[in-house]
């Protein structure tokens, strides 16, 4: 007994170890199998990592498992992912693995795919990224073989997904959480499938989404006629959510398409089986819900489906004198009453349309009643609806489990008849839109993170016309300022069924107007009553397209107050264009055109201005911009006028950035007077220049023109007057105050000290009294901290060769004349008498004498060398000690 049981045991090891090791040595085998069969079967391009083979885990079968499986397609869709898995496990008799290529085609038991992706594309011209299979006349010509023949005994789909995306119909479909399970024998011709399915469903047509993430299951036995590719519904039953449905009918593979007949409709007939249809999201705790009334959804769908026409369709839903109320809300929606359908009778896509013909119901006393026809879904859509009724804004989450980011509050009235396609809509063809009505509004409150804080329409009323809105009055409130709008909005049905931006003409009134209403504020602030964030900069809203006239009473910006503020506001493409611009701000008229662009990341400005008797000491003390332009201005009292031309980058608190700022400006001054207190610069100034007194400055008229780029600004030369000293002033300063200045004044030299006095008290001339010396003041340091230095030498050098010149000249004009007088006196004794009977007209001939006197006097060639004393002054102390220097009196006249 132990030999046998000892024998046993060897054989069962080598059993064992046979099961392990020919998996090994058949690797490459089954390697080659899964390749051949993927080549014979497909035309893609697919790639796994491994293939691997175990007898153990299904033995007496042999376990095959593909990894990281991917399938990409060829043209038109070259290298776009058809599919991926993470594993595929196919279970099949060991005898299988042993087959050559001419022995026919592997027959597989069972398959498992776990985690696999698929996507399927149709794009706009009908090619499909899912036909990938070989035609079975390539795949018979190519080996002989017969095909896949397949007797799946369970076979299961984990943990999977499916995307279908249709390019034509602008639809997106989406299976995910895809768990699918199934028994059953294909070999032979008519069989039995026996399916769970479990998924999360949704499905977008357009810009509607008409499933979001709902529930489907189905459990459902399925009668297979495989000869007539007919798929029968035997035994089933479906979940949408939690509303259960029954199939009835077939679905049969023809060569043009497919052919069915199929009914459903749900088995009970309570009301809470239509808020099951809603996602759970929305419809929260069902089974805690009272309910009354009942619902009855069912269908018919039933035609053949070719490349050409669709089923016929017969769905409807009927619920009457319904009711429902969620035990933790405080109102009860009741007297609910749906008739709805979607109905095709011809087979074309075409005539598919949805009937809406009552929806119906009441919240307290508030009766909302509407009707909807919406035809020609797949192509031009063209809606036919009417709305009668009080909706109670508040009320919306009070009876209804809505989850709304920002509570809304108001009374809504509306009484409307529409009727439009979306191609008249898009094309602005708004002679097709035929609309009219009322729509009111009482009492609405809307309040958003976006907004710094919430807005209060008091009421706002509305009336539709054929291709036009027009707002009759719209009274609204936001933080301290008021509001009051009228106008008329071109597209409203553009802007609400389609991305088309709102376009319209409105004429915007306000008694206070605070532009920080409307400004996010620093982070760094904090107000109870504020809900802006300020994770984003402000935005001026791309939807708008339109046209305001603006007339505002009092607009309060930062620490300016503008009164009587006029003009035309354009809006587009995120830039705001002002036109016609007036207000009166420091006691003058302001004019400005412009625009704002936010379109970009950093937003940016260009702006004209015209300012027109501006008081001086109030705008450069209250606008940041004159301050930055001309910070000595704010020690200025009278009018000013400027004109202004700039432009530059926006801050994050929408306010110039100065650093970037480009352009030039123009002022004038008037009736102007200076009042130095407590002005650094101007004490600076009198300290190195006390001889002026910069308080009696005139600067009446005066006008200077300026340039500012790259942050600096930079003036012009300009002249200003102090009782008879000219004053030159240029240079530039930083929008942070550092200057760069010279201040050149010519100073009469009487201001100069004792001894240009003395100088010029000993020079008797005329001239000496227009004698000025320029005195050059350079300015540096900032307007809180400036440094002001005088350079007094290069005036002081122009001044002494002036006297020298002046004393030169008088001296040499002293001693012409006393040779003038002497060589007349030397002419009147030395020329002979004419004789008295000369007929001769010659004129005498000059005299000699004084033509060289005259060269000499003139600094001629002829001019005689003095040896005796050549010493010149060389300065204003020599020119005052010359007479005392020179020690030959017979040359003192001429130097």
């Amino acid at each position: 007994m132990k030999k046998v049981l000892k024998i046993t045991g060897i054989t069962l090891l080598v059993f064992l170890l046979l099961l392990l090791a020919i998996p090994f040595v058949f690797q490459s085998k089954i390697k080659e199998i899964v390749k051949r069969t993927i080549n014979e079967n497909v035309n893609a391009h697919v790639e796994f990592s491994d293939v691997s083979l175990s007898f153990l885990r299904s033995f007496p079968q042999a376990q095959v498992n593909v990894s990281d499986l991917v399938i990409t397609n060829f043209e038109p869709f070259k290298d776009e992912t058809l599919a991926t898995a993470k594993s595929i496990s196919l279970n099949m008799s060991i005898k299988e693995l042993f087959k050559s290529a001419d022995e026919g085609p592997v027959v597989i038991n069972a398959i498992n795919l776990n985690e696999a992706l698929i996507s399927l594309k149709s794009n706009k011209r009908g090619e499909t990224n899912y036909d990938i299979a070989k035609d079975s006349e390539e795949t018979e010509s190519s080996d002989d073989s017969k095909g896949f023949t397949l007797d799946i005994k369970d076979y299961a789909i984990d943990n999977s997904a499916l995307t279908y995306l249709d390019e034509s119909s602008n639809m997106t479909f989406y299976l995910t959480e895809v768990n699918h399970s199934g028994k059953g024998t294909f070999s032979g011709d008519i069989s039995e499938l026996d399916t769970k399915t479990s998924a999360r469903i949704s499905l977008k047509i357009d810009s509607t989404e008409y499933l979001s993430n709902n529930d489907i299951k189905l459990d459902a036995l399925i009668g297979l006629d495989l000869t007539n590719s007919k798929y029968t519904f035997k035994e089933n039953k479906g979940y949408i959510n939690q509303l259960p449905i029954e199939f009835q009918g077939y679905v049969q593979m023809l060569d043009e398409g497919q052919e069915m007949d199929l009914t459903f409709e749900n088995l009970g007939s309570d009301f809470k089986d239509f808020l099951a249809v809603i996602p759970k999201a929305y419809s929260k705790e069902l089974e805690k819900v009272e309910t009354s009334g009942n619902f009855k959804l069912k269908g018919i769908i039933k035609g053949k489906m070719t490349e050409e026409t669709i089923p016929t369709l017969d769905i409807n839903m009927v619920s009457d004198n319904a009711s429902f109320k969620y035990p933790d809300l405080p109102k009860r929606v009741e007297n609910i009453s749906i008739n709805a359908s979607v109905k095709n009778t011809t087979g074309l896509v075409d005539d598919t349309y949805v009937d809406l013909q009552t929806l119906n119901f009441k919240i307290d006393q508030d009766i909302f009643k509407s009707s909807a026809v919406i035809r020609n879904l797949t192509k031009n859509i063209h809606v036919d609806a009417h709305v009668d009724g009080v909706l109670n804004l508040a009320n919306l989450s009070k009876a209804y489990p809505i989850e709304l980011d920002n509570q809304l509050t108001g009374i809504l009235i509306a009484k409307l008849n529409t009727n439009f396609d979306m191609e008249a809509i898009e094309s602005n063809a708004y002679q097709r839109v035929k609309s009219d009505g009322t729509l009111n509004m009482k009492g609405f409150k809307y309040d958003s993170e976006d907004l710094v804080y919430p807005i209060e329409v008091s009421e706002a009323a509305i009336t539709f016309y054929p291709g036009t809105v027009k707002l009759n009055k719209f009274d609204a409130t936001t933080g301290k300022s008021d509001i009051k709008a009228n106008g008329t909005i071109h597209n409203l049905l553009g802007f609400v069924f389609s991305d088309k931006k709102l376009q319209g003409d409105f004429y915007v009134n306000s008694n206070a107007f605070y532009v920080s209403d409307f400004m996010t504020e620093d982070s760094t602030e904090n107000s109870n009553n504020k809900t802006a964030s300020t994770s984003e900069d402000f935005k001026i809203p791309a939807f708008l397209d339109c046209k305001i006239q603006a007339d505002a009473k009092t607009v309060y910006y930062d620490n300016l107050t503008l009164k009587e503020v006029k003009g035309n506001l354009y809006i587009k493409d995120e830039k705001a264009v002002l036109r016609d611009m007036s207000s009166n701000i420091f006691q003058g008229k302001l004019l400005l055109d412009g625009y704002v662009d936010t379109a970009s990341k950093t937003p940016t400005f260009v702006m004209n201005l015209d300012m027109s008797q501006f008081d001086i000491s109030q705008s450069f003390t209250g606008m940041e911009l004159l301050q930055s332009l001309a910070p000595i201005a704010s020690a200025l009292q009278g009018k000013l006028n400027s004109t202004i031309a700039l432009s530059g980058n926006l801050g994050a608190d929408f306010t110039p950035d100065l650093n970037t700022i480009d352009g030039n400006a123009l002022a004038e001054l008037q009736t102007t007077e200076i009042k130095p207190k407590n002005e650094a610069l101007m004490n600076a100034l009198s300290g190195a220049l006390s001889f002026v007194d910069f308080s009696k400055l005139d600067l009446n008229n005066l006008k200077t023109y300026l340039t500012f780029e790259d942050g600096m600004v930079n003036i012009k030369p300009f002249d200003i007057q102090y009782n008879d000293i000219a004053i030159t002033i240029a240079g530039s300063h930083s929008f942070t105050n550092n200057m760069n200045y010279s201040a050149v004044l010519q100073v009469p030299a009487k201001y100069l000290g004792s001894d240009i006095n003395r100088l010029i008290g000993k020079i008797d001339d005329k001239a000496v009294n227009n004698i000025s010396i320029p005195v050059t003041a350079n300015i540096t340091g900032t307007f809180n901290n400036p440094s002001v230095k005088t350079d007094l030498t290069s005036g002081v050098t122009n001044l002494t060769k002036q006297l020298v010149e002046i004393e030169k000249q008088k001296l040499i004009n002293k001693g012409k004349d006393q040779i003038i007088d002497l060589i007349g006196d030397l002419n009147n004794t030395q020329t002979p008498s004419k004789p008295k009977d000369s007929t001769s007209t010659t004129k005498p001939t000059s005299n000699p004498i004084k033509n060289v006197l005259d060269d000499i006097i003139q600094g001629g060639s002829t001019k005689p060398k003095d040896s005796t004393n050549t010493t010149k002054p060389k300065s204003i102390k020599d020119l005052i000690n010359y007479p005392k220097t020179n020690k030959n009196p017979k040359t003192d006249t001429i130097p």
